[in-house]
Formats: C-alpha cells, structure tokens, sequence
C-alpha cells in the first residue's frame, strides 16, 4: 500500500491514479472527504488530516511500503516559512513514528541552496529534515518551475494585451508540466530503486525562456506578436496578492525571481534521459492554456 500527501494536487493526484492504474491500494491524504471523493470512486482509500498532524500523519502513514510527500502551497498564509518548516517537522516526525522505510518527497531545483530563494528554503529544510529520519531512503524530486505557474498569464493576457512577470525575458528556466512529476513519482515509488538519501532534478521537455513562453502561447490563442514584459516588484507585488497570496508569500516569490535571475537558484544536473520528461510546453499549452483561456473569454 501507498500513501500519498497532497492527494487532490496538480502531482500526487497524477501519482494515486497512476498507482491505481497499476492495480495498487493507495491511501489517499487530503484536507477534506469531497476532495477526495473522485480518488475514492477509483478505489483510493480517503484519508482527511491535517499535515501538521504529526500524530495523524503517522496513522495514514502505518502499514504503508512508501509515502510521496509534499507541502502543499498555502499561498495565503501569512508567515509561509514559518508554516514550511512545521510541516516539514510533522512529516519527518510521523515517518520515523511509523517506520516507513521509504519516501519519495517533491521538492524544487534551487533547494540545494541554504538561502534567498524564497519558499525554495523550505523545500531545503524540508529534505534536510526527512534526510534525518533513521533508516528512512528518501528521493527528493528537484522539479523545475510549473508550466502551471503560466496559468496565470491569462488575466494578464486579457487586461494588458501582454505577458508579464518579474523574471528575465531572456532567462532559459527548465519548465515542466505537473503531470510529469506525479509520473516520476508513482513510477519511482512502485521500483523503489534508491537508497538512503538522494535526489533526481526534473527538468521538463526542454529549457524555455519567457520570450519563447509569450510566443507560444500567442500563437496558440491567435495573438501572433505577443510579448512578454518584465515587470518592477513593485507592480508585481500587488499583483500577486489580488491573486489571493499574503504578502509574505508574495515577497517570497519575488526573492525567488531575483535568485533565478541571477543564476542563485538554477539547474545542477547536465541535462539527460532521467531528468528529461515528455511534455512539451507547446502541448500545455494546447491542452491546459487555451481551454481555460477560451473559458474565460466566453463566461467575461
């Protein structure tokens, strides 16, 4: 049996359906029995709890022969390292009470760093942590930036007839689509093939820059020309926060901008046939972007 954290998100819920795909019992964490109700359908075992629960956690954790784990983005807490560092400390915490002698964690490229790489500190913290349960083997998945992080454009897109961010219209980022981490992830955890503490950098189909992201996207919703503008922090912070994120979280984010712009925050791995996944930007796009945008234009 798996446990997997996150259960309902972009990647544990492509990881519990691909291990129920596979004919494996699955216990499914989740922070409400609706959420859960489509994993329950294909056979899942729901879970409620909360993942500061250590004592909880380790009860969804007994019996299991691995755990994916994750810390969910709770964009609008206001302290979020603060919030980081207390999960991390459940989830370590329940995976020594249980026993559980393997792990497959997501965590990000940057999370080598000790510091200014916005919530990318606690994705170090986080591995640091789990790294110390005895007798735990631990993969940590360093995935690139989310393609899903360009849904966002789409407002964008609609009131200023541009893209825009605070990163480097120039800046090669190693983008990948969610799904592809949750298929790395069920698949790792079904070989188990790792030992004590490692980590796999996931770096998508291929590097893009924001210029290319603009570019793609133009053309896929008949906007040939589309640009991309970076934008001062002093736009983008108010911006971020009438998305509904605290304005801790939004300082994060822009703290986490400047490490990717100067190349603090940054892919280790030559890339390769491991850390290389399917799906192309250009596909996102296709299946992801344009539908939402479409829909958005006809409920406006």
């Amino acid at each position: 049996m798996y446990v997997i954290t996150g259960a309902t998100g972009n990647t544990g819920s492509v990881a519990a359906r691909n291990l129920l795909g596979k004919g494996q019992k699955v216990r499914a964490i989740g922070r409400s029995a609706e959420r859960l109700k489509s994993l329950a359908a294909l056979g899942a075992e729901p879970f409620v709890c909360d993942l500061s629960d250590a004592q909880a956690l380790a009860r969804a954790f007994a019996g299991a022969r691995a755990v994916y784990a994750m810390l969910p983005p709770e964009v609008a807490n206001p302290d979020y390292r603060c919030l980081q560092d207390r999960l991390s400390d459940a989830t370590g915490e329940a995976l020594e009470l249980a026993g559980l002698k393997y792990a497959v964690s997501l965590s990000s490229i940057g999370a080598d760093k000790t510091d200014k790489t916005g919530p990318v500190v606690g994705l170090h913290y986080f591995e640091q942590r789990l790294n110390r349960v005895p007798g735990l083997n631990v993969l940590h998945l360093r995935a690139g930036y989310f393609m899903e992080n360009t849904l966002a454009q789409i407002g964008v897109i609609k009131m200023m007839g541009v893209t825009a961010g605070p990163l480097r219209s120039d800046l090669k980022l190693s983008m990948i689509a969610a799904r592809d981490i949750g298929a790395v992830a069920s698949e790792r955890l079904l070989t188990l093939d790792f030992s004590q503490q490692q980590t796999l950098e996931l770096q998508g189909q291929r590097d893009i820059t924001m210029s290319e992201m603009a570019a793609t996207i133009g053309k896929a919703i008949d906007k040939p020309g589309l640009s991309y503008i970076q934008a001062p922090d002093d736009q983008i912070r108010p911006a971020l926060m009438q998305t509904g994120m605290s304005q801790d979280m939004a300082n994060l984010i822009l703290e986490m901008a400047v490490a990717l712009n100067s190349g603090h925050m940054r892919a280790l791995e030559t890339r390769n046939t491991r850390n290389t996944t399917p799906t192309s930007y250009e596909t996102f796009v296709a299946e992801q972007f344009v539908p939402r945008f479409r829909g958005k234009a006809a409920g406006a």
